[in-house]
């Protein structure tokens, strides 16, 4: 995969209006009504952007070769025309996390915490792509970009729920989750 950068817009344009905005630890951002998604380094953020998030997409970190096989085979792509319903969670670790080792984090991600094994069980309805902000000095770690149809709202709060009752979010910081819709009435 070839890294992209992604910068996120809140504010007043965009094809995606804001529903809510949770501060879940730490502290929230401004509210705001749309919300752009920018792909490109050359891409320009509207003016009337209030806070602008950024990361790069990266190769896949903490999954093995299976768990990567059964990603490919089931993970839908963003942008399918059902998929009127989007979260965007940006969320920065502490620390203590980042100075544990690699193999640490890796044993605490997925023997612990089983995150993607439990995230392979919302394909293909929740479609994600995960953006590193870290490695661009940005106000957060990750920022987790999720697309999927309103018949799958019950079920990706469910996902969600069980994410964060797992020994991984015991390292989280703050986390932010921004809910999105967008209709064909929206521009």
């Amino acid at each position: 995969m070839k890294p992209l950068l992604v910068t996120f817009a809140g504010g007043t344009s965009g094809p995606w209006r804001v529903d809510r905005i949770e501060a879940v630890r730490g502290a929230a951002l401004p509210l705001v009504g749309r919300l752009a998604v920018i792909e490109g380094p050359d891409a320009r953020t509207p003016q009337s952007s209030v806070w602008t998030l950024r990361g790069i997409t990266s190769n896949e970190r903490y999954v093995g070769v299976a768990e990567r096989a059964e990603l490919v085979a089931r993970q839908q792509p963003l942008a399918r025309p059902e998929a009127t319903r989007a979260a965007l969670i940006p969320i920065s670790k502490s620390e203590h996390w980042w100075n544990l080792t690699q193999e640490e984090r890796q044993q605490i991600f997925t023997e612990r915490s089983s995150h993607t094994r439990i995230g392979l069980e919302y394909l293909p309805a929740v479609a994600r792509r995960l953006h590193h902000g870290r490695d661009l000095a940005e106000e957060f770690d990750f920022l987790t970009w999720f697309e999927y149809p309103a018949v799958a709202a019950e079920a990706f709060e469910e996902l969600v729920g069980r994410l964060r009752e797992q020994p991984e979010w015991d390292y989280v910081e703050r986390e932010i989750d921004i809910r999105l819709v967008r209709s064909p009435e929206d521009p």
